[in-house]
């Protein structure tokens, strides 16, 4: 068969399959991830995904006892914040990576305040059916931190859902993700190419 002949066979299988119904865009939908032997491998190149803020709930203003005194920098995959931004959901795949990183100086030329100083550890959640069929909006999650947060493990396993999905599902407010913390993910909600920034005049 000569090349034009192939592409039309091609193109007439493709056209056969997608009018029958049997493929949809998250049936080539690219992970971003790797579980292996039931534990994820550490991602790499997330700081090159999409940034969506960074909150911080500082030891000073919660009596010394801030269950996350630290930054967290937190991505979400590119083809995940691509539906999020056509759609409004977090589609089956979702990854998004929290880096910890401590508060450092309090102070600068700028004025006080609460500034990063060193990585401490890294986190992740996932959604996916196939992975987490039993959890509530089959999301996981796993902390890739030693102890001693000095360094990061190649692979983690998931925590017990209970331990992080009671409050995700009581105080997020999108698919058990605190987006009313990031602005990037408000913002972006449903808004196609205005999710990108720099269309609208509005802040609002």
């Amino acid at each position: 068969m000569d090349v034009k002949n192939t592409k039309a066979a091609l193109l007439t299988v493709a056209s056969m399959i997608i009018a029958g119904g049997f493929v949809s865009t998250s049936a080539f939908a690219k992970e971003y991830f790797t579980v292996k032997d039931g534990e994820l491998q550490r991602p790499t190149g997330y700081r090159e995904w999409v940034y969506v803020g960074t909150p911080v709930t500082p030891n000073d203003m919660n009596n010394g006892k801030a269950a996350f005194p630290e930054h967290h920098n937190v991505y979400i995959d590119p083809e995940s914040w691509a539906v999020w931004k056509e759609k409004g959901e977090f589609r089956d795949g979702t990854i998004i990576i929290k880096e910890l990183v401590s508060v450092g100086s309090k102070a600068a030329v700028s004025g006080n305040g609460y500034f990063q100083g060193d990585y401490i550890g890294l986190e992740a959640t996932i959604k996916s059916k196939s992975l987490n069929p039993d959890e509530p909006g089959n999301w996981s999650y796993y902390s890739f931190s030693t102890p001693d947060h000095s360094a990061l493990t190649d692979t983690a396993k998931a925590f017990p859902a209970a331990a992080c999905n009671a409050c995700h599902q009581a105080a997020a407010a999108d698919d058990f993700v605190f987006t009313q913390y990031y602005p990037v993910l408000r913002a972006g909600k449903a808004k196609g190419e205005a999710a990108s920034g720099g269309h609208s005049s509005s802040l609002k």
